[in-house]
């Protein structure tokens, strides 16, 4: 146990944020910078060591918490970060984007604030990369086995590096012209800054991995022919197709899926464009959908100089306590205020958009809505709450609604879907199709990157079995867990 009376003694603290007037005119990441690991060594001596520490079974990658939160305390940063990547391949990507499931399910927060588990888990890591203690982990042999990898977010990522210190050959296929999938171009760089993604696939280049950018599998090779060149597949392609909204005005100049927002204010911080060709800049925005995808266009709007965002979500708004249905340890639906929503703009719950307005030219200008209650689990229009609202850009972020199989994959590998147009796979991560398994949001649904990390670390075992008839990876999670992540 790290300090015995630490959870009595000392309070939760968590990151310090930049100032909002100075952060909102950058695109640095909003912490202020070596500001944690001044404070880090008394937050993770707040751990509790407890005889079942729920933290583990709250994390989908079953971190190793107590042990890494009692190293820190200590400070023997090396020793945390050995205990950190045993479980996690990425703790620099879940410590900034994870939303800490763990934290939810932490014996301490029954009746007091969480350890900040999240927060110690990217100052152990941060000083790693500082202190020289990441180093490539090539493999001892090669097992002359060839692995292809579809996709390179988190979930590719993880699969690919687990299966080259296997020994296997690995390459990945990104569609996009850079590798990082929804981390490089989906995520933005207020949140986490590329030079986190950058520096790992360095890495992971230094083990063996090989990355091919800009092929689309399915599009510019078929996936048959794909399967016979390789002897084992992984398709982490994730789940691409954006939520619409079949309203009248759709068609109206101005409206946009997220994943059409955001990816083009990322490359202009990548110096591929000098001006995002779907701005905010000075006009009116309406965010719709208050998940996190949200809560991004809402902070990228801000940066790009909004002259107003709002940002709508048909359900009520969350409870500041856990709802007696989300009892501890589950992870609870709470309201919480992001970085992004600090910068100002406006929430708008339990309302629903009936149609959009435009002018002569096409362009939308105004979003009208209603309020909406819900009767048996379904939304109801209020009668007499209908008003309009500005909106000369409109940003679609209701989440996905599954794998893109209009580029052919799905059909030229012969795949299986599930109930809900996943790709179905058995308890190895294995699909219908021998030699070819899923891993990430392509199999799951949409999902956390902490269960994206997971599954792919998951499915590199059940590949590396499937190529030389036994694995010393990690045992892997099931497809069906769903740890007390409700």
């Amino acid at each position: 146990m790290a300090d015995p009376k630490g959870f009595l003694t000392t309070g939760r603290e968590v990151a310090p944020t930049r100032p909002v007037e100075e952060r909102v005119k950058d695109w640095n990441e909003v912490y202020v910078p070596g500001s944690l690991l001044p404070i880090i060594s008394k937050q993770a001596g707040r751990c509790m060591d407890c005889g079942i520490p729920f933290c583990h079974n709250g994390c989908p990658l079953g971190n190793l918490i107590p042990e890494w939160n009692d190293y820190a305390y200590r400070e023997d940063w090396t020793a945390a970060s050995e205990r950190l990547h045993a479980t996690n391949n990425f703790p620099e990507f879940t410590g900034r984007l994870c939303p800490a499931p763990c934290e939810s399910a932490c014996v301490l927060a029954i009746n007091q604030p969480a350890v900040t588990i999240k927060n110690v888990e990217v100052a152990v890591i941060d000083k790693a990369w500082d202190s020289g203690d990441v180093t490539p982990q090539p493999p001892d042999r090669l097992s002359g086995k060839t692995v292809a990898v579809i996709g390179s977010g988190p979930a590719g990522l993880a699969a690919a590096q687990q299966l080259t210190r296997a020994g296997h050959t690995v390459a990945v296929y990104e569609r996009a012209d850079r590798i990082g999938g929804l981390l490089r171009y989906g995520i933005p760089e207020f949140k986490m800054e590329k030079s986190h993604i950058n520096r790992r696939i360095e890495q992971m280049r230094a083990e063996g991995t090989k990355f091919r950018t800009e092929i689309e599998i399915g599009r510019d090779i078929d996936a048959a022919k794909l399967r016979k060149r390789y002897d084992a597949v992984v398709i982490a392609a994730g789940a691409t197709v954006s939520r619409d909204l079949p309203v009248p005005g759709r068609e109206l100049n101005g409206i946009h899926f997220a994943m059409e927002y955001l990816p083009l204010a990322n490359k202009v911080r990548e110096g591929d464009l000098t001006v995002s060709p779907i701005s905010a800049q000075g006009k009116h925005v309406v965010v719709i959908g208050g998940g996190d995808t949200g809560a991004d266009c809402v902070g990228t709007a801000h940066r790009q100089g909004a002259a107003s965002v709002t940002q709508l979500e048909i359900m009520p708004r969350p409870g500041e306590d856990r709802a007696p249905h989300q009892p501890w340890p589950t992870f609870p639906m709470l309201y919480k205020v992001t970085s992004a929503h600090e910068e100002g703009g406006e929430r708008v719950y339990s309302v629903s958009t009936t149609h959009f307005e435009g002018d002569e030219h096409g362009d939308v200008r105004y979003l009208h809505l209603v309020e909406v209650e819900f009767k048996d689990g379904r939304p109801a229009q209020k009668p007499g709450t209908e008003r309009r609202i500005p909106a000369q850009l409109v940003t679609l972020a209701m989440g996905f609604t599954g794998t893109d199989q209009a580029n052919g994959l799905v059909e030229q590998f012969g795949l299986e879907l599930d109930e809900r147009g996943n790709i179905a796979r058995d308890a190895d991560f294995a699909t219908n199709v021998p030699g070819v398994y899923v891993a990430g949001d392509a199999g799951r649904g949409q999902s956390l990157i902490v269960w994206a990390i997971a599954e792919g670390r998951s499915a590199a075992r059940g590949v590396d079995r499937y190529l030389t008839g036994a694995s010393e990876l990690p045992a892997p999670i099931r497809p069906t867990d769903r740890a007390l992540t409700v």
